[in-house]
Order: structure tokens, then C-alpha cells, then sequence
């Protein structure tokens, strides 16, 4: 057997067996749900940067893994040669938020069903991923944690802040406290009652009180 003949004998034969069709309509359900699942998290983004490198890699992950999993499906020799293939790849990329890898993973999930033909399972699937992942992001502003840091000259305005901060925040706990010369810095994690923020306004204009600072916390920052 020559190499011609290996050529025309698996090559040829596999691409004549090629649907075209088959691969435009997987290919195009693969943008729909990775476009769906680039709205979802850019919708419920709660990080400090929103990256939309990432986001775009969400679509081209769907993408990729349907056409890797309709050729692996198309040819058994070929699957074993793209598992070889694929076991050689290392990634590098620093994961940010913890829910990231839910969206890669999901990315790649929806790639694979479509890719196996199982397209309704894919569409439901990711529709009611989003639907759960929505619910959970739009929970109410004031669940989220707050950091507030205090610079105060004296004991006496530290009091009164923390009056003004007892009566405007639905709880608060100190997390650090720095006495030194120059006067006292005081760090406390708070739940809001509501979305309202005019507290640090009053707080600031407290005498003895020199700087006033609230961030949102993620857990993934201290201030």
C-alpha cells in the first residue's frame, strides 16, 4: 500500500462523509449559547475589574470545543489522536473570581452537548443555568459587605463616629484598630439597612474626624 492509497482511502473518504449543514447549524447554536452566556456574566459581574477578554473567551470556548467534539465524533482514530494532542496543553491564567470557573466550565459543557448533536439538551440546559445564576445575582444591594476606615484625632470623635455608624448601619464589626501618635485608624465591615451613603458624609463632618473611606468588599481585597 502506497501512501496515495492511504490518502484516498481515509483522508478523502472522511472529508466525502463531512456534513457542511450538520456543522453550520451546531456552529451557530454554539455562538447563540455562548453569546447567552457572555450576557449573563456580564450581567452579574460583582468583581473589582470587568474583563472582556474573558468575557469574549467564553464564546470562543463554546465554539471551539462544538468543532473539536464534531470532529472527535466523526472519527474514532481521530479522537484518540486529539486526546493525545490535548493532554500535552497547559493553561496559565490566573483565575480572579471564584465564579469564573463556573462560567468556563459551562462554556465548555454547552460546547461538548452541542458538539455530541444533543442540542435541545444544551439550549435548556444553559437557559436554566442562567435563569438560577441571575436570581442569585440580583439579590438586594445592602446583603453586600462594606469596609469603612476611619482616621480620627481624638477618642471622643471616634465615639461619635461610631454613633452616627450604629444608627446608620443594620450591623457593623470592628475588624482592625491602629493607635498610634498621629491618631487612630479604625477599620469596620458593615451590612447597609439601604443603598444610602449620605452616613459618610456626616461622619466626615464629625470634629476630630480627619478622613473617611468606604469600599465595597468581595472578600478578595482588605482596605
Amino acid at each position: 500500500m502506497t501512501f496515495n492509497d492511504i490518502f484516498k482511502s481515509s483522508f478523502l473518504e472522511n472529508v466525502s462523509q463531512f456534513s457542511v449543514i450538520d456543522m453550520a447549524i451546531g456552529m451557530l447554536f454554539a455562538v447563540a449559547v455562548g453569546l447567552f452566556i457572555f450576557l449573563v456574566y456580564k450581567k452579574t459581574f460583582a468583581g473589582v475589574m470587568y474583563s472582556t477578554g474573558f468575557a469574549m473567551t467564553l464564546v470562543g470556548l463554546s465554539l471551539v470545543t462544538t468543532l473539536v467534539i464534531m470532529a472527535v465524533t466523526s472519527n474514532v482514530v481521530l479522537s484518540l489522536g486529539m486526546v493525545g494532542a490535548l493532554s500535552i496543553v497547559r493553561f496559565r491564567a490566573a483565575i480572579k473570581e471564584p465564579m469564573e470557573i463556573v462560567y468556563l466550565f459551562w462554556a465548555i459543557a454547552a460546547g461538548i452537548v452541542i458538539g455530541a448533536g444533543m442540542i435541545p439538551l444544551a439550549v435548556i440546559g444553559s437557559v436554566l443555568i442562567g435563569i438560577v445564576l441571575l436570581l442569585f445575582a440580583n439579590r438586594k444591594i445592602h446583603d453586600n459587605p462594606y469596609l469603612l476606615v476611619l482616621n480620627c484625632q481624638t477618642e471622643a470623635a471616634e465615639e461619635a463616629a461610631l454613633q452616627v455608624l450604629k444608627s446608620a448601619a443594620e450591623r457593623y464589626v470592628v475588624k482592625a484598630k491602629t493607635v498610634n501618635a498621629g491618631g487612630i485608624e479604625l477599620t469596620a465591615e458593615i451590612r447597609m439597612k439601604d443603598a444610602g451613603t449620605s452616613f459618610v458624609n456626616r461622619i466626615n463632618e464629625i470634629t476630630g474626624v480627619e478622613h473617611t473611606t468606604l469600599v465595597s468588599y468581595n472578600g478578595e481585597y482588605m482596605s
